[in-house]
């Protein structure tokens, strides 16, 4: 059986690799949305071992609840990102600094 503190490193790694990236690339505007979206199932699987550990039901559904939020979130921020890209012909965050109105 896997114990809790092996999910616990688990979580904590996927975390770090996802600051990590959001640190090492901040080109890349779909790289960021990736790493934000690991970050937060980094954070699920927690929640998801905490609950399992404790006996609680409460975690396991605060995760869908999340994983819903985390799915519109990346519905909106694609379609923001379609619309950067066909008006400015790039994703590049550093071109996408300057806003006009």
């Amino acid at each position: 059986m896997i114990s809790l503190s092996e999910y616990l490193i688990l979580g904590a790694l996927l975390f770090v690799i996802s600051v990590a990236g959001i640190f090492i690339n901040r080109k890349n505007l779909i790289i960021l949305l990736m790493c934000v979206e690991l970050m937060l199932l980094a954070v699920n699987i927690n929640f998801v071992a905490f609950s399992h550990f404790l006996g609680d039901v409460n975690g396991q559904v605060f995760v869908f609840f999340i994983l819903t939020v985390a799915a519109a979130e990346a519905a909106i921020g694609l379609a923001i990102l379609i619309v950067l890209f066909r008006n400015r012909n790039t994703i590049d965050v550093d071109d996408l600094d300057t806003m006009k109105g």
